[in-house]
């Protein structure tokens, strides 16, 4: 009996599903070739899906490819087209959208410039993927590609030189650097792999939670996978191993600076409505039933948790200019300014100190806030002893000045000489993380890294509230 023939609908549907079945033989031996070379990236192999998209094609097929954290999207076209110039390309291209989940590029942009983010990403991942020489992966050397690695990485007259090339640190270089466009374009060329179209675009409108669920798991994998390579999958041979580096960069352990300075928070009541136990029914059944006389009122307390006393102490020999300075404090002063932050009734000290104290100021209320931030200026520049201004806030407990001192935040560069001894309040030293250097902190001390970026966007921020 003969066959009936297929009709043309029925041909292109076969085609297809050769073609997708062939572009997932594709990726899954891409998959199995980087996880024999590179053992410490097989739970991040898995955590992607692939999912074909024929749109980004119109692209182009350098950038047939895109991610958004979940899976792999890949032009059938672009992928084909790529593998016949030899699978390594499709591995590098593969790796370079993983890297940029690993270290969630695609989450982290924020307020930042869209081009200029989205270069530094790209440069990023390649400087990992160039810096691994592993089987499989391995493309001719480009001495354009190095020579704007030894720019980064040596700095300059218009930019600091980075000790980790992540993208938060080449974005902050390239901005001092302020190429012009056309530079920028051709940067862009030199590094671009995938396409960021899925990337965030509107970062104030996020879906907050499969956000924060995304994230979390690189977390976990970013954790994974510097245990792996501590733990014997690194080559000792190397003098610098990027992916390390930038692996420890990335998982230093930092706080919410809101949440950090709950950890100063008291309960206490305060004189005003607590509406959170006010019964609305109990209140209009009265007005309904007896005239104007409520069954029930508000309270007139209500218990909060907030900050009432704690000190900042800066260190005056600091690295970083009284500027960058003026606003950590601004920072600082704006968190304790929002809604049940602070009491009524507050008792905030700004103690300056290099070897020995060099300024206290005692602040009580928003307007002395707003003078001393208006006014303020270093005061010292000479070495760094963190001893002397414990001992001078033991001394101040020592003479009553404080009723419930819950802590003390230090703002330094860490290098300095550290008590010895165990003070009676929590402590916190607090380091800009744009080197990302380890610092010696006492056992009894917490850490905590915030980034010169946050401040200058905060102060941002608040300069264009003042405008409105």
């Amino acid at each position: 009996m003969a066959e009936l023939p297929l009709s043309p609908g029925r041909d292109a549907q076969l085609e297809e599903a050769k073609l997708l079945g062939l572009c997932n033989e594709i990726l899954k031996n891409t998959q199995s070739e980087l996880s024999l070379n590179l053992r410490f990236l097989d739970v991040a192999l898995s955590a992607l899906s692939f999912v074909p998209d024929g749109s980004l094609s119109e692209k182009g097929n350098t950038l047939g490819f895109a991610t958004d954290g979940n899976s792999f999207a890949y032009a059938p076209s672009a992928l084909t087209g790529m593998y016949l110039h030899g699978r390594i390309n499709v591995n590098r291209v593969f790796l370079h959208s993983l890297l940029h989940c690993i270290f969630c590029h695609f989450a982290n942009r924020g307020t930042r410039d869209p081009f200029l983010w989205d270069l530094s990403c790209d440069i990023a991942a390649e400087y990992i993927a160039d810096s691994l020489q592993k089987p499989g992966i391995r493309l001719p050397d480009r001495p354009m590609r190095k020579e704007v690695y030894q720019q980064l990485l040596k700095g300059g007259d218009t930019h600091r030189p980075l000790k980790v090339l992540n993208a938060e640190g080449i974005y902050r270089s390239l901005s001092e650097q302020a190429p012009g466009k056309s530079r920028l374009i051709s940067l862009s060329q030199l590094f671009a792999r995938d396409n960021h179209c899925l990337w965030d675009t509107e970062p104030d409108k996020p879906d907050i939670r499969m956000q924060l669920s995304v994230k979390n798991k690189w977390q976990d994998i970013r954790d994974k996978m510097q245990t792996a390579l501590e733990t014997g999958d690194r080559d000792p041979g190397k003098e610098r191993d990027p992916l390390y580096e930038d692996l420890r960069a990335e998982n230093r352990r930092r706080y919410d600076y809101r949440d950090f300075l709950r950890r100063f928070s008291i309960l206490k009541e305060e004189l005003h409505a607590d509406e959170d136990s006010f019964d609305y029914i109990y209140y209009t059944y009265g007005l309904s039933h007896y005239g104007n006389m409520p069954l029930i009122e508000p309270l007139e307390t209500k218990e909060v948790f907030a900050v009432e006393e704690f000190i900042i102490v800066i260190d005056t020999s600091f690295s970083t200019s009284g500027e960058l300075v003026r606003k950590f404090l601004s920072e600082t002063w704006s968190i304790l300014s929002e809604r049940n932050s602070f009491f009524r009734s507050i008792h905030i000290r700004i103690i300056q100190c290099d070897d020995r104290v060099e300024s206290d100021v005692r602040i009580t209320s928003q307007e002395e806030m707003e003078g001393y931030l208006e006014s303020f200026r270093l005061i010292g520049q000479g070495g760094t002893d963190f001893r002397p201004a414990f001992s001078y806030v033991n001394g101040l407990i020592r003479q009553h000045e404080f009723k419930k001192l819950r802590g003390l935040i230090y703002f330094t560069d860490g290098k300095g000489i550290y008590p010895l001894k165990r003070p009676p309040y929590e402590t916190a030293f607090i380091f800009l993380d744009d080197d990302y250097q380890d610092y010696d902190v006492p056992p009894w001390a917490m850490r905590l890294f915030i980034r010169s970026e946050d401040l200058e966007e905060t102060s941002s921020k608040q300069q264009e509230n003042l405008k409105s």
